[in-house]
């Protein structure tokens, strides 16, 4: 499967955006979407993920009532909502993708074997 993600862009503190995660070559039914972030100088970390055809999310910490995942059967695509964005949300975004009914444990990288090329949210103060 091939993922694409979208929406990049600059915000403002407390702005909003919504990134999108094109998928082709599977359908998207039995895989788990999930999204991460990588800012310079840190480690990749897992920001959200859910399990495409049953709906079942998990968020990180940090991202939790601020970010809402979703996923679109009929576009074969999975969205991440970005509401109320803070500085520390600067990062580069990527998707990806593994094959599975339940959510990832931790949302561990290394379990997803599909990933985008990754997108820039950048968020100003």
């Amino acid at each position: 499967v091939q993922l694409v993600e979208s929406g990049r862009g600059l915000v403002q503190a407390g702005g909003s955006l919504r990134l999108s995660c094109a998928a082709s070559g599977d359908p998207l039914n039995n895989y788990v979407i999930g999204w991460f972030r990588q800012a310079p100088g840190k480690e990749r970390e897992g920001v959200s993920e859910i399990v495409f055809d049953y709906g079942s999310t998990q968020y990180a910490d940090s991202v939790k009532g601020r970010f809402t995942i979703s996923s679109d059967n009929a576009k074969n695509t999975g969205y991440l909502q970005m509401n109320d964005l803070k500085p520390a949300d600067t990062s580069v975004y990527y998707c990806a993708a593994t094959y599975g009914t339940k959510v990832v444990l931790e949302l561990r990288a290394h379990e997803f074997n599909y990933w985008g090329q990754g997108t820039q949210v950048t968020v100003s103060s």
